[in-house]
């Protein structure tokens, strides 16, 4: 159980961007997460923290700020609801919850290092804040499940439990609810990412010994008392799946639902966990249609190995992206040749060089120099610096062009 006191940054981050059970859209309106990354990032130019706005000197420094259209008004009229701040956490601590600002030590480092920018400035949550930094195996799925597809979620999720592996799901009907509820009964552990209602949730008699033993972990980045919105169920769809190692979808419609969205989703820009589809003669037609997108067919049935063991070897996320056995002091050939690329296909050449070419941009370079160091077509440094920049890892210099590691995104997740 976390301690009730907030840490006066996490304070700041919630006076900044909660609506303490209000209507958003009344004024002051909270900040966007956008507009959080906006606020964070002078933070840091500033050499500040969230805990800073509360000084006395903070209303002159903030007048003197540009922060992409965020009006100084707005910001001193958020920070000035402390009252509003007291009456919630008091509520919501009384209900157990605890509260996670993105610059607290136990705000889970997945989310961080997977979304940067996209990681939610706060977290709601119940039960043990252990269990956000185990991983595990996300299960997602339709909420209109058939027989055939109950079954299989339950056998997935008791293996799972057998393993020792973890399920994160996101709460919802259907396959969602199925796979937490047969890993708890199983005796495995589950983190629940919800879009809405965490406070009912949290009193649930399906889940309220589960989070008394230390078994189950629910939390959203929403309010506690928020009702459900499609809006809100389609953006948490990206927290299921980075706070996991692997993901299954069990049934998907194509093209359409949060299900196909969240998945979409995950195989274009998490790349770090590998996602698996069940694949069966009478499939639904989006698992078919994912499989052609890249996710993978889920080991089939009967799992007498580790469940876990046997993702690791239907995997094609090769340790080398992660830690990827590349000196850095040495120069290396990364020759893009067809054929070789061909007998390499599970590699993500630039997963695997990204670190090698932020060791060489601690001061900037340009692309010409930068391809040399590395003996690599100069074509293709441009293509891996573009990605670069766009993921917000390395920052593009004008007059002259260079590339330089983007120190400020780097560390913009931790506050």
């Amino acid at each position: 159980m976390l301690n009730h006191v907030l840490a006066p940054d996490t304070q700041v981050i919630l006076l900044l961007c909660a609506s303490f059970g209000q209507n958003r859209q009344i004024e002051p309106q909270p900040l966007t997460l956008n507009e959080y990354n906006s606020v964070a990032e002078w933070l840091i130019e500033n050499q500040m923290r969230p805990a800073d706005l509360l000084e006395a000197n903070a209303k002159s420094l903030l007048q003197k700020a540009s922060l992409n259209k965020i009006e100084t008004d707005r910001l001193l009229a958020l920070l000035e609801r402390g009252v509003m701040l007291s009456l919630a956490v008091e509520k919501w601590t009384s209900q157990g919850l605890w509260i996670l600002g993105r610059s607290d030590s136990n705000y889970p480092k997945l989310l961080k290092q997977r979304l940067r920018h996209s990681a939610p400035a706060i977290l709601y949550g119940v039960g043990n804040v252990e269990l956000l930094s185990r991983g595990g195996l996300a299960i997602v799925g339709s909420r209109d499940i058939d027989e055939e597809i109950l079954s299989y979620t339950q056998k997935v999720a008791q293996a799972s439990a057998m393993g020792g592996m973890q399920i994160v799901s996101g709460g919802a009907r259907g396959v969602d609810q199925a796979a937490m509820l047969s890993v708890l009964n199983a005796g495995g552990t589950s983190v629940g990412i919800l879009a809405d209602s965490l406070t009912k949730a949290a009193v649930n008699s399906k889940y309220r010994s589960s989070i008394k033993d230390g078994k189950l972990t629910l939390v959203s980045s929403y309010d506690p008392d928020a009702g459900f919105n499609a809006g809100n169920a389609m953006g948490r769809n990206k927290y299921i799946y980075s706070l996991a190692d692997y993901a299954l979808v069990v049934s998907s419609s194509f093209g359409k639902g949060g299900t196909w969205a969240g998945a979409v989703e995950a195989l274009s820009k998490i790349k770090e966990v590998p996602v698996f589809v069940r694949m069966s003669p009478n499939a639904a037609e989006g698992n078919q249609q994912l499989f052609n997108q890249g996710a993978k067919s889920f080991p089939s049935e009967p799992w007498n190995d580790s469940l876990k063991e046997l993702l690791e070897k239907h995997s094609c996320l090769m340790e080398s992206v992660e830690s990827p056995n590349i000196q850095t002091n040495r120069k290396i050939n990364l020759s893009t040749d067809n054929q070789d690329l061909k007998l390499i296909p599970t590699i993500d050449i630039y997963n695997a060089v990204l670190p090698v070419i932020l060791s060489h941009l601690h001061q900037p370079k340009d692309t010409k120099s930068l391809a040399q160091s590395l003996e690599v077509r100069q074509s293709q440094m441009q293509d891996w610096l573009n990605r670069a920049v766009e993921e917000g890892k390395v920052r593009k210099i004008t007059k002259p062009v260079a590339y330089v590691v983007n120190q400020s995104a780097n560390q913009l997740s931790f506050l």
